[in-house]
């Protein structure tokens, strides 16, 4: 074998244990609902507003796993699929949970923060207020995807400001993050 193929294969092995083992640790990780096992989103969690009937409750949610070195938790919900010229749709924006929680219950997303545990702020999402806005993609659209993604950071609390867009406040969380779960419900609506 060419020296070179055998130093390209032991960057390959080095790598691959490398990664394997953040793999492996990222796997710990976890992030479910009890209100999501299918995936899917029922009437109570679609948002109440831009042509949905539904009860905007936000699903209940439980992680594990998180770093030994965690200090705080952030749960940002994404649409990666709402058409705004590829900007994507912020339903929820929670930063500084204090680390001893492990799971927000069914409704937390109240937009007066009473849901939620005590510290925990809530970030303005696009809807232009904060709390939980449930899916309603246009009809019509494919079914999108709503990920719901728990952050651990690596600081007890994130010096956000006032006002901040759902944006900044995802970059200020993951330049703190030190591990993430997520989990992904699908919803459509049909013309």
């Amino acid at each position: 074998m060419k020296p070179t193929s055998r130093l390209a294969l032991q960057l390959l092995f080095t790598v691959g244990l490398v990664g394997g083992n953040a793999l492996a640790q990222a796997q710990t990780f976890m992030l479910e609902s009890p209100d999501l096992k299918s995936g899917a989103f029922d009437n109570k969690h679609v948002l109440n507003g831009f042509g949905c009937n539904g009860q905007n409750v936000s699903p209940a949610l439980e992680w594990s796993g998180a770093p030994k070195d965690t200090k705080s938790f952030a749960v940002l919900v994404h649409d990666p699929d709402a058409p705004t010229g590829g900007a994507g749709w912020w339903h929820w924006v929670v930063f500084n949970i204090p680390a001893s929680t492990t799971k927000l219950p069914k409704g937390a997303g109240k937009a007066d923060g009473s849901g939620m545990p005590a510290g925990a702020a809530s970030g303005v999402t696009d809807f232009g207020s904060p709390g939980y806005g449930g899916p309603c993609p246009p009809e019509g659209d494919k079914p999108h995807r709503y990920i719901f993604t728990v952050y651990a950071l690596k600081t007890d609390t994130l010096d956000v400001p006032k006002g901040a867009t759902a944006s900044l406040v995802g970059f200020i969380v993951n330049a703190n993050a030190i591990g993430k779960a997520t989990l992904t419900g699908m919803y459509g609506r049909t013309k």
